[in-house]
């Protein structure tokens, strides 16, 4: 299988989409360098991986620290000589209304969400430059494509993250893959992160109704590892059929 011994560093890996990528890529022989803030969490997935008879390995990463992510790629490096591929994952989505005011969470979902993601660019491409060979992929969400109220802010965050990927693609040449992954509603924790009941409320309805699981869009990530190295697969929606 072609993720078989490729290198592959996830953020965000401690739960949800991040946590099933890495089970599935550990089940089909990749090499996992796990990065996340929840270091308990990280550990007791590298232990589940290693018990399987998979290889992991985990450093706490904080993707608003471009210092973490260079972190996380050096230990790729130091462990298996190389980085294939660079899962940026990560990601926060504390939603509400514009007129709730909630500076401080516009500002985290900026930090995380946009910057976080050119950390991880910025510690990855000179590694891909040097070994003439890379993939980035990032995951988005399918309100890159679609404002609704309430998440104008978040929203905004995966535009940018969307017009960033693509910029990279561009610039990227024959040698560096571009991946970007939009998934809609997946069965995680997003709608516990608003602080605005009404639309916790509505969001974890909505989840539980339509949801689909994290191992959809893990599957996705797969499907673009696992191409050929000419064939660059450059944006991927996942939604659930309910899902207008």
């Amino acid at each position: 299988m072609a993720t078989t011994d490729k290198v592959v560093a996830i953020t965000g890996a401690s739960s949800g989409i991040g946590e099933a990528t890495a089970l599935l890529l550990a089940e089909r022989g990749a090499r996992l360098v796990l990065g996340a803030r929840r270091s308990e969490r990280l550990a007791d997935l590298v232990a589940r991986i290693e018990k399987a008879g998979g290889t992991a390995v985990h450093t706490r990463t904080d993707v608003t620290r471009r210092e973490d992510l260079h972190a996380l790629v050096a230990l790729a490096r130091e462990r298996f000589g190389r980085l294939d591929v660079l899962v940026g994952n990560a990601g926060v989505g504390p939603i509400s209304p514009l007129d709730d005011l909630r500076v401080d969470e516009w500002d985290e979902m900026v930090d995380v969400n946009i910057k976080g993601v050119l950390h991880g660019i910025a510690a990855a491409l000179p590694v891909f430059r040097e070994q003439q060979a890379g993939h980035f992929i990032t995951t988005a969400s399918t309100a890159a494509f679609n404002v609704v109220p309430a998440m104008a802010v978040y929203a905004g965050t995966k535009v940018a993250v969307r017009s960033i990927c693509e910029g990279l693609r561009q610039e990227a040449g024959p040698s560096v893959r571009v991946t970007t992954v939009f998934p809609g509603f997946v069965h995680t924790g997003f709608a516990e992160a608003s602080s605005n009941t009404a639309v916790r409320e509505r969001i974890a309805g909505m989840r539980d109704e339509i949801a689909i699981p994290p191992d959809a869009i893990a599957r996705a990530i797969a499907f673009a590892i696992e191409q050929p190295a000419d064939v660059d697969v450059n944006e991927i929606a996942v939604r659930p059929t309910a899902q207008s």
